[in-house]
């Protein structure tokens, strides 16, 4: 049986919001990564598309955080693509909707001196892919060395888009004492190798066998030729996971 969400240990703000939400129940992975991830051990979560992982790194890492004056991010959340950024700087705003959090997105494919002066006033928390990440650490319109927790979501889409240099990269700017949280839906070598040089014994939490599908997703795939496509696409289908080759 799923529990409750006012059964766990959420601030008033963050209890707000997901009442907002109209959530009710933790799903399984949110449920058993919650307490882990407040714990501050390293995590690796396998859990298929669908299953409320942005949500089960969210709550615990917003349960976390302080206030601060500090520019640069505390908190660093990478992703594979544009519109996962999209999607999970959409969820922490509407989390912190009574709190007071800094949020910045950032992708490649756009105007990166936009992003720099976005960066200026400050971040909390950074939503980036890895490779325009990288970029703007390199130019120095960011510092990781504040860095405290670090989310690597979609890790396997990651890593099959060629990624594993920028993240190599990324990696070798942060503190060497910080939490890494990590979520994929399937256990492949390359992310077993990328857990063993970067993870400190991390806690393993697996809802399902690595790369099982869930049975109330229909998946579709659509070739689209550019961004705005990509876009517009999205914004006339509802209630479908889509996996978009461009």
């Amino acid at each position: 049986m799923m529990s409750d969400f006012n059964e766990i240990n959420l601030n008033k703000q963050l209890k707000n919001a997901i009442e907002d939400l109209g959530f009710v129940n933790q799903t399984p992975i949110q449920e058993q990564t919650f307490s882990k991830i407040l714990g501050g051990k390293d995590l690796v979560g396998i859990a298929q598309t669908g299953t409320g992982k942005t949500i089960a790194y969210c709550l615990p890492l917003l349960q976390e955080l302080s206030y601060s004056k500090q520019d640069n991010p505390r908190i660093l959340i990478l992703v594979p693509t544009r519109e996962l950024v999209a999607q999970v700087v959409e969820t922490l705003e509407q989390l912190t909707k009574y709190s007071t959090c800094r949020i910045v997105g950032v992708y490649g494919g756009t105007n990166m001196n936009t992003q720099k002066i976005w960066l200026q006033d400050g971040a909390d928390i950074v939503v980036a892919t890895p490779g325009r990440l990288y970029d703007l650490a390199l130019c120095r319109a960011l510092q990781l060395k504040g860095v405290k927790k670090v989310v690597i979501d979609e890790v396997d889409v990651m890593l099959d888009l060629g990624f594993r240099p920028q993240l190599i990269n990324i990696f070798e700017l942060l503190q060497e004492k910080r939490q890494n949280i990590m979520f994929s839906a399937t256990m492949t070598e390359d992310v077993a190798n990328l857990i063993d040089n970067f993870f400190n014994k991390p806690e393993k939490v697996q809802i399902a066998v690595s790369g099982t599908p869930l049975d109330n997703i229909t998946q579709t795939k659509y070739a689209v030729p550019n961004y705005h496509t990509k876009v517009n696409l999205l914004e006339n289908i509802d209630g479908k996971e889509l996996f978009l080759i461009s």
